[in-house]
């Protein structure tokens, strides 16, 4: 299938299954944190086809592989904070 558009935060949610609004990505965002011991993939909250999805576009390193990282590194907010503390 071709990308018809350029991946985007708001996109890779879409294609996560989960609301993409700003709204909706920012709750998410917050409710969401990761400790930093736990790598993005590994997170609890993910079904098996999202894991994959993650997990196969990072391997790519592609046009998702961005906002992968961006989605990185907000669930990961936090533990950026506690460490710089």
């Amino acid at each position: 299938m071709l990308m018809q558009n350029t991946p985007s935060l708001a996109m890779l949610f879409s294609q996560l299954g989960l609301a993409s609004s700003p709204a909706a990505i920012e709750l998410y965002v917050r409710t969401h944190q990761l400790p930093a011991h736990i790598n993005l993939h590994e997170a609890p909250f993910w079904n098996k086809s999202q894991r994959e999805f993650l997990i196969s576009h990072l391997v790519q390193d592609d046009d998702w592989a961005i906002w992968i990282d961006e989605l990185n590194q907000q669930l990961h907010l936090d533990a950026y904070r506690l460490q710089a503390v």
